[in-house]
């Protein structure tokens, strides 16, 4: 889902780039091409791209020569490839990409500076920050073939739309695009948003965002003035703006919903689309590869796999039988050139179905088990329930405390304990957990919850191996 934000404005100095025409138009081509195509030209593609991707970054990549050293030559099986994970490439950062110009040091530089969030480095590289579930921080750079292919996916498969003209005309015609999300950090969403922006300020007033990290009663206010004819968020955030609207709160009847960076349950689903009575669209991505799947008529995510291979694997990375979940799921971006990802440990517990979807689509169908965590509920002074958002609240201390590996329980109506990990040898980290926090809960009318902070050993998921961040009363008790 990519959107602008209201609160950033254009910049005067040069754009950011990304704005090649001859290869957006030949992108959007291969994707439409390949949108009702039949699944051995699917994989044909696919297996040709593999194939380049392998040799570009066997030739230019010193960690993919090394890893792959002694491998044959010539007819290539993604199962016989090594995995890679995100520790093992963020050790191993400059030596993973394929332009020696760019290290570490220097991408650390860019992104410490927010005016930078949708602008490229060296005017070439998009640059997206991730800490994920499994609690390890990551550093993603995206080419422009890349970004062109994410944009592409998203304007002709998950929009359904024929055409970017058919978008733009909606636009003109009066359709404002809201998105409410996480915003300041180069997180691949708002950095998006950012990158469009600059690109087209012409449609900043069509496509906004809205932050999640204030107060329930502003947002709302702030969509009813808005009034948006199309609402994106996560699962959880669209599920508490359902529960406003039934409340008589929020006023406004978008005709399209849009879901993202959560498992979407069948109940969310189903609140959602009946408080707005609106169709209610999932997509799948990552800060790895933006726009791993879309969904169906029929509720199916589908894999972009002509783009983006999926493996479905146990905890020994052998794979497992359609239709069980996974332990993890490895990812292979065969858009992006920069920062090669081959057979990487995306962490994702997924399920591939064991039967045709009822489309007709040749795309594999899969749904995602992980990315669940809790909203909490706590009891303000005034006897009333506020609702915070899980991702509200790892943003605040990810970005605010600088800790990415931690467990927020919710142990009581006022009562909260964060868990840290033990191995985390910052004597301050607590400290500057609770400030976080407390700011947060006292801009959200909550000032008198009761906060805790202990260190032990994090249990994982034990069919995923992420981290479910923040876990609700009824689990945590």
């Amino acid at each position: 889902m990519t959107f602008v934000s209201r609160n950033l404005s254009p910049r005067t100095h040069p754009q950011p780039g990304f704005l090649d025409i001859a290869q957006s138009l030949e992108v959007a081509w291969e994707v439409w091409s390949a949108t009702e195509a039949e699944n051995r030209y699917i994989q044909r593609v696919a297996q040709h791209r593999l194939e380049r991707l392998v040799a570009l970054a066997r030739q230019k990549s010193p960690f993919y020569r090394n890893l792959y050293h002694g491998l044959p030559d010539g007819d290539i099986r993604l199962a016989d490839l090594p995995v890679v994970t995100k520790s093992g490439l963020m050790a191993e950062f400059d030596a993973v990409l394929t332009d020696h110009e760019v290290t570490r040091d220097r991408v650390e530089r860019f992104i410490a500076d927010a005016d930078n969030v949708g602008r490229l480095l060296d005017q070439r590289y998009a640059v997206w920050t991730s800490s994920g579930t499994t609690g390890e921080p990551g550093l993603f750079l995206q080419d422009s073939r890349a970004v062109a292919v994410y944009d592409a996916l998203e304007v002709i498969r998950f929009r359904r739309l024929a055409s970017p003209a058919i978008l733009t005309a909606a636009l003109l015609a009066g359709d404002r695009y809201a998105l409410v999300a996480a915003t300041g950090g180069h997180f691949a969403s708002f950095a998006t948003a950012q990158r469009l922006r600059l690109l087209y300020p012409w449609l900043a007033d069509s496509l906004r965002i809205f932050s999640i990290l204030q107060p329930t009663s502003e947002l709302v206010t702030e969509l009813n003035a808005y009034q948006p004819t199309l609402l994106a968020s996560y699962p959880t955030a669209v599920s508490l703006l359902a529960d406003e609207r039934r409340a008589g709160r929020l006023a406004i009847n978008p005709s399209q919903i849009w879901t993202g960076g959560e498992r979407l349950s069948t109940i969310q689903r189903t609140h959602i689309a009946d408080t707005f009575g609106c169709d209610v669209h999932d997509a799948y991505g990552a800060s790895e590869f933006l726009a791993i799947a879309w969904d169906c008529a029929h509720g199916a995510l589908h894999v972009n796999s002509d783009w983006v291979l999926l493996e479905a694997v146990d905890d020994a990375y052998a794979p497992v039988e359609a239709g069980a979940p996974s332990h993890t799921v490895l990812l292979t971006n065969l858009a992006n050139h920069i920062q090669p990802l081959v057979r990487y440990d995306l962490g994702d517990s997924v399920t591939m179905l064991d039967h045709p979807c009822e489309c007709g689509s040749a795309f594999p169908a899969v749904r995602v088990e992980g990315r669940c965590d809790d909203a909490i509920r706590l009891r303000n002074d005034a006897e009333g329930q506020v609702t915070l958002l899980p991702l509200a609240l790892t943003t605040v201390l990810e970005e605010e405390a600088g800790v990415s590996r931690f467990q927020l329980l919710q142990k009581g109506p006022a009562e909260l304990l964060l868990r840290l990990d033990s191995q985390n040898a910052d004597s301050d980290v607590g400290r500057r957990c609770c400030d976080s926090l407390r700011r947060y809960l006292r801009t959200h009318e909550v000032p008198n919850v009761a906060l805790s902070v202990e260190r032990c050993s994090l249990e994982r998921h034990p069919v995923s191996g992420k981290l479910k961040r923040v876990v609700g009363m009824r689990e945590s008790l």
